[in-house]
């Protein structure tokens, strides 16, 4: 028995001493990943690079990040500042958040600093995007592209947007089962996209196929830049080439048509702007055109209007409030066709024929309905933040922001902490926004409201957005009540974008007329 002791005593420390070494490399090979980076700082500058931890070699802090969540962000905020250094996906990154440091990155905008977007993504939504452009293309692009954004354009987007709205709404109640809002709400957005805004006519299996190959293009515009079979960047170059063939035709029959011809719809304000401006689109700008638009307001809507259906549902005072005001406005009671009449989805529910009572003048009164709204998107922003590298070292919060490093500005971190509101920013307080607080609109506030980011590059689409939302308020509140179909609200997912982890299953219910007209609570 004695030699069999010795021998395991010889394994144990040959084991402890195994790990010991490797526990020492991992320490060595960590210490050389953080002196490695805090050696790439400018040596021009005397200011020191961020606080912050580079993780581990290679990985950096991917991992943390993936599976912590928004807690990921928060947590370094508080142990490091508002300013800190990680490393995520293979890049250094310096994550920014606060109004007076998000000003600096949103207005520093092909100065300090250029629009981030990967490899993959460009190669899938192409040259001739805002996404892509940089300098004087990104400020003729912009140009062009907020004709489709007017005032004058909106305007008549409006009547068919309640419409499709109201379609909407009216099948959910006439669901025989739970509705998944999420899953319902981004075809609902890829609908009103392509009908609306692209002017596609399209029947309701077209339609259903055309979004499922979008959501295949976007599930992989963020993948390696392989184009290998098997790869994200092959399905989604393959998921492009579909859309691409069924938009030609279309783009092909607005080219010719009568260049005198009012525009109709955002492909045909796109068309007349650039010849405007002197220049002849080819079918390519405006195939990659569309797919932009279509990419622009998928998943952005549809994260906000799932958010603001779980938030109304949270808070049952607001959909009061929202029902009181509606009646003072004379918009209290809905359409008059029955929600429950017919079933199916909203694209094979008739079209209960009733006219649209809404306008972008009518919604501009319906103050606390806009103020739900802002206090949704403020809340759940649908993105956390966008990405830029830094064009040059410049100084942030007295550290160095070195060339080349990636820039990330936090939109949620931003609305987490801003002072400028009376009532505590984790709340749900529409009437933060109200006339008698104000102090949220003066210059000095600007920045710590940014769903839409700022500068150069904030949201053309924001106007339309929003009147998307308020629309979805007012039909929601004066033709459904709502209820949970699981035991308790889901958690929220923030990465990409934010959503429900199960989709968000509800019940929804039409109203009784008395209800819908005199401004009852749920």
């Amino acid at each position: 028995m004695f030699p069999w002791g010795l021998s395991c005593l010889s394994v144990l420390g040959a084991a402890g001493t195994a790990l010991l070494c490797t526990g020492l490399l991992l320490s060595l090979a960590q210490h050389l990943w953080t002196l490695r980076w805090m050696l790439s700082r400018d040596r021009a500058s005397t200011l020191p690079l961020p606080k912050g931890s580079m993780g581990w070699p290679f990985f950096g802090e991917t991992l943390h990040w993936l599976v912590q969540g928004s807690r990921f962000h928060s947590s370094r905020r508080e142990r490091y500042g508002t300013v800190f250094k990680t490393h995520l996906l293979g890049r250094p990154v310096i994550r920014v958040s606060g109004a007076e440091n998000v000003r600096t990155i949103l207005l520093g905008e092909h100065r300090l600093v250029r629009s981030q977007w990967p490899q993959s993504a460009h190669i899938l939504l192409g040259e001739h995007t805002l996404l892509g452009a940089v300098g004087d293309p990104h400020r003729r692009r912009r140009k062009v592209l907020a004709r489709v954004f007017s005032r004058a354009a909106l305007e008549r987007y409006v009547p068919r947007l309640q419409g499709a709205l109201r379609r909407e709404v009216r099948s959910w109640c006439a669901a025989r089962g739970p509705v998944s809002v999420y899953d319902a709400a981004k075809a609902l957005t890829f609908r009103m996209a392509a009908r609306i805004l692209l002017g596609l006519q399209l029947d309701e299996a077209q339609c259903a196929k055309l979004a499922r190959t979008f959501e295949q293009l976007v599930e992989n515009l963020f993948s390696l830049p392989l184009d290998v079979p098997f790869s994200g960047l092959r399905k989604g170059i393959r998921a492009r080439d579909q859309l691409h063939r069924h938009l030609e035709g279309a783009i092909s029959e607005k080219l010719h048509e009568d260049k005198a011809a009012e525009p109709g719809d955002a492909l045909d304000l796109i068309i007349h702007s650039t010849r405007e401006l002197g220049h002849e689109p080819s079918v390519q700008e405006l195939k990659e055109s569309a797919v932009e638009l279509l990419f622009a307001a998928f998943f952005t809507t549809a994260s906000a209007s799932t958010s603001l259906v779980l938030l109304l549902l949270q808070h049952p005072a607001a959909i009061a409030k929202i029902r009181e005001e509606l009646v003072a406005q004379g918009l209290g009671r809905a359409c008059g066709c029955a929600p429950g009449a017919a079933g199916g989805s909203s694209g094979s529910l008739p079209d209960c024929g009733c006219e649209p009572d809404l306008s972008l003048a009518a919604l501009g009164r319906l103050r606390y309905v806009d103020c739900v709204v802002k206090e949704v998107l403020r809340l759940l922003p649908p993105v956390s933040g966008g990405y830029r590298t830094a064009l040059c070292t410049f100084e942030l919060d007295g550290y160095q922001i070195p060339k080349g490093w990636s820039v990330m500005y936090s939109i949620r971190d931003t609305h987490e902490t801003a002072a400028v509101y009376r009532s505590p920013p984790e709340g749900f307080d529409p009437e933060r926004f109200g006339a008698a607080r104000e102090d949220w609109r003066g210059s000095s506030s600007r920045f710590h409201y940014i769903p839409f980011g700022g500068g150069a590059r904030s949201c053309l689409g924001q106007e339309l957005a929003q009147a998307v939302l308020q629309l979805l308020a007012v039909e929601l509140v004066r033709t459904a009540r709502w209820e949970l179909a699981t035991p308790a609200f889901p958690a929220m997912q923030t990465v990409p974008i934010v959503h429900p982890v199960d989709g968000l299953r509800l019940f929804f219910h039409p109203l009784a007329p008395s209800a819908a007209g005199d401004g009852l609570c749920l």
